[in-house]
């Protein structure tokens, strides 16, 4: 016997009210599933270990919140990222630490709870960290940092002393020799020239860019970063064959250094000049040359040392810099204090490196430039940019990477501040304070 059509109408009706439940089920489980299924996505992990301090970046899909604490005895510093689930890329961490790192032992990597992830760094001494996160910028995402500073940091001068057996106030009989001794081509006649100072001089090389900034990327692959590092030590072993100089690096390494702390460390250790690495980049690959550049304090010199400018500029960004952590006011001094003074003996150590520069390499421009570089502006201290060559032009890429150019570059640099020196002697330590 069939159905009566009024049961059999209801029946329907009761299926499809199920369907409809079943569905609006599936529906809120969807909205109100477990937060693992929103984590966020570590994307990429890096260690940048040095001397000053060792960084850990963990670059991702979306702003981290975190917290963390040091444990004493051992030495451990724990982070906690909340919204994030262990992956093999977060796992990878603890392969990238390495046993030369100064200030990390291991880490350890694990799942705390639903939706947090532990770090453990199990630290070689005491530090100061600084955990921050940065804004996309560039090729990058979110990235949350972890800067482990020493607590007690190596002392600058300490250093160089040490390095040179001498001191800052050893009578002149205990010092090298003068800058008068300097022999020529170098030497100008003595009717020319100031009055001379015995004591050491002390340069400041800064290979720019480094560890999360690499600076412009030629065509070929290679960094800017890398190619300035190892011009710059080449330069600091040839001035040190002159018993009279010594010479500061910003970094030895490759590690990200801000721009103001750049120019912190030259004025800690009283440097008497100040000198830039870098190897420039362009829109159009066909744009070549060397170039010279001092601070301007009525604006740049020409659109393109403008453009330039602005670019370097910028390295904090990319780099890194914890900008919450900075004394600005102490930054303030050191980026907007300048004087006519500064300028204009950066002006004659520009010109100087230029006339030398140009024996080995086409000039850009055929005298110094000048724009508002951040880390030209130490108010007390001749400063000066060098762009080697252009990294974006594939053929001066090519010299760039090629140790007999890199030799010629530091060895035209070495004559210039020697030039520069002859002509210009420092004055005494006591004076420059």
């Amino acid at each position: 016997m069939s159905e009566p059509t009024e049961i059999r109408s209801k029946s329907v009706k009761a299926k499809v009210r199920r369907t409809v439940l079943k569905a609006g089920g599936t529906l809120l489980i969807s909205l109100f599933s477990p937060l693992s299924a929103l984590a966020s996505q570590i994307l990429a992990v890096r260690t940048w270990p040095s001397e000053e301090y060792t960084r850990v970046t963990l670059e991702n899909d979306a702003n981290l919140k975190t917290s963390h604490f040091i444990i004493k005895n051992p030495e451990r510093l724990v982070v906690d990222v909340e919204g994030i689930e262990l992956s093999p890329t977060l796992k990878s961490l603890v392969a990238k630490i390495q046993p030369n790192d100064p200030y990390i032992k291991q880490v350890r990597v694990g799942q705390n709870r639903p939706n947090v992830v532990r770090l453990v760094f199990d630290l070689k001494e005491e530090v100061n960290p600084q955990v921050f996160t940065l804004a996309p910028v560039g090729e990058y995402q979110h990235r949350l940092v972890f800067d482990l500073y020493p607590v007690n940091p190596p002392d600058p001068i300490a250093a160089l002393i040490e390095k040179g057996q001498w001191s800052i106030d050893a009578p002149p009989d205990a010092m090298p020799p003068p800058v008068a001794e300097i022999k020529p081509p170098y030497a100008e006649p003595k009717s020319d020239r100031a009055p001379q100072v015995n004591r050491m001089l002390t340069i400041a090389l800064d290979p720019g860019h480094g560890g999360e900034d690499p600076g412009a990327v030629g065509r070929g692959g290679s960094y800017e970063k890398n190619i300035v590092l190892a011009i710059a030590k080449r330069l600091k072993a040839k001035l040190e064959q002159h018993p009279n100089m010594r010479v500061m690096l910003t970094r030895d390494g490759d590690y990200f250094v801000p721009l103001h702390v750049r120019v912190q460390k030259a004025r800690k250790v009283q440097a008497d000049l100040f000198v830039s690495i870098h190897a420039d980049a362009f829109v159009q690959p066909t744009a070549n040359g060397s170039s010279v550049f001092a601070l301007s304090e009525k604006g740049a010199s020409s659109t393109a040392a403008r453009w330039l400018a602005n670019k370097e500029n910028a390295a904090d960004l990319i780099g890194g810099a914890n900008i919450k952590n900075h004394d600005k006011q102490l930054a303030s001094v050191l980026l907007d204090l300048s004087t006519t003074a500064q300028i204009n003996d950066s002006l004659k150590l520009g010109k100087a490196v230029l006339n030398e520069i140009g024996g080995i390499n086409r000039l850009h421009k055929g005298s110094v430039e000048q724009a508002g570089f951040a880390v030209l502006k130490a108010p007390d201290i001749p400063s000066i940019l060098i762009e080697t060559a252009f990294i974006s032009n594939p053929a001066e890429e090519a010299r760039l990477n090629d140790d007999a150019y890199q030799d010629q570059m530091a060895d035209a640099v070495s004559q210039g501040i020697r030039k520069y020196f002859a002509k210009n002697p420092p004055l005494a330590k006591g004076k420059m304070m």
